[in-house]
């Protein structure tokens, strides 16, 4: 059965002002053991700044004791910019005439991996937008020529993809899957995704179905991948009130990945004239999923740097334990363009990855090549 965004989302206990104010007492010295519940009305008055003090030190603490101050470093490899989609907010959507579009051949997907590898971190990250030119078998022959070539964790973040392509994948391999909602909001997320456009490829389409991917998003976790999903903060048409039941809804699906920022807009879509989200409220975002879910990974997204430089390792103080370094080849990276300053450094990657590791010390972090799974539910890898 396809349950509704309102069949997922359940309020959780309210606390009292009593019960409240001891738990924060509680915090201030000792660990965490167990996730912090917060009702929808909480949330809201938490996301609107009612008290960040707290909540960002709580989430901070929360990190030290999951995490140990371990910032996992994920290399991610963006193989392709096409995409059938026509999703709003999303520079890479198949209408936009204007992005010089690409697409890397296995070998040199391949070579990108390679110099991941030699870097010494423990994951790769394939990601593309939704292209089927590169058919099952393709993406199955990469995860095992990886798997076999390295000890490597593979996450893929690939779109919509059919269930017997999902199912394929993981028998070749591969660990995790992202596939993001954006907002359980049905009417938002219709808003956000639905409508026609001119097609730059014969593989287009006018938009995603929300119950298909919500679909989808439960087929990979019976899979048994380590799932992840998250939402765009201050999408437009967005509410403190549909936030704050997102962060429900990705709390109750019990999720190894949460990946959340905020709206950047992009020129060469249909919301560009829409407000840029704010970075308080993205790190808000983090930090209150930090102390709902303790043990999932969260990753610091490059989209914070777009609106404000140096937000995302702020965020890595906020409730974030992730943070992946593009790997792309320097010939195409700028053209992965979702939202402006995606991609848009022009140093080496040996410099950029450099000059990570010192900003993730300087915060008395320590960058991380592990696997870094998820520690909330046990995983059992194909290889």
């Amino acid at each position: 059965m396809i349950l509704s965004s309102s069949s997922y989302v359940a309020e959780a206990p309210s606390q009292s002002a009593d019960e409240k104010e001891a738990y924060r007492t509680e915090s201030q010295g000792k660990t965490f053991t167990e996730s912090q519940a917060f009702s929808q009305s909480e949330i809201v008055r938490l996301l609107q700044g009612d008290d960040d003090d707290w909540l960002f030190a709580a989430a901070a603490r929360v990190n030290r004791q999951a995490f140990n101050r371990q910032v996992y470093l994920r290399g991610i490899v963006e193989f392709s910019n096409f995409c059938r989609n026509n999703c709003h907010y999303c520079g890479l959507r198949a209408a936009n005439r204007k992005v010089e579009r690409y697409r890397l051949t296995s070998e040199q997907i391949l070579s990108a991996v390679a110099l991941i590898a030699e870097s010494g971190m423990g994951t790769v990250v394939l990601q593309s937008g939704d292209d089927f030119t590169y058919k099952a078998d393709i993406i199955a022959r990469l995860i095992r020529q990886i798997k076999s070539r390295y000890q490597l964790a593979v996450t893929l973040s690939l779109g919509d993809r059919h269930h017997d392509e999902l199912a394929l994948w993981r028998e070749a391999g591969a660990d995790r899957y992202l596939l993001k909602m954006e907002t359980f909001d049905r009417e938002l997320f219709a808003a956000s995704r639905s409508g026609t456009a001119s097609r730059p490829d014969a593989n287009s389409r006018t938009g995603a179905d929300y119950d298909e991917r919500l679909a989808r998003l439960k087929r990979i976790q019976q899979l048994g991948y380590q799932t992840g999903s998250g939402v765009i903060t201050d999408l437009p048409g967005m509410t403190d009130e549909i936030l704050a039941r997102d962060l429900l809804t990705l709390t109750w699906m019990q999720l190894d990945m949460l990946a959340c920022g905020p709206f950047v807009a992009h020129q060469q879509t249909p919301l560009h004239q829409s407000p840029n989200g704010d970075v308080l409220k993205s790190h808000r975002v983090s930090a209150i999923l930090r102390l709902m879910n303790p043990d999932a990974n969260i990753p610091a997204t490059s989209s914070l740097d777009a609106i404000q430089p140096g937000a995302r390792l702020q965020g890595l103080t906020r409730g974030c334990n992730v943070v992946m370094p593009s790997f792309t080849p320097q010939q195409v990276y700028a053209s992965y363009n979702i939202y402006p300053g995606k991609n848009s450094a022009s140093d080496t990657l040996q410099a950029r990855l450099s000059a990570l590791k010192q900003q993730i010390s300087h915060l008395g972090l320590v960058a991380s090549n592990a696997r870094g799974d998820a520690l909330r539910n046990p995983y059992v890898p194909r290889y």
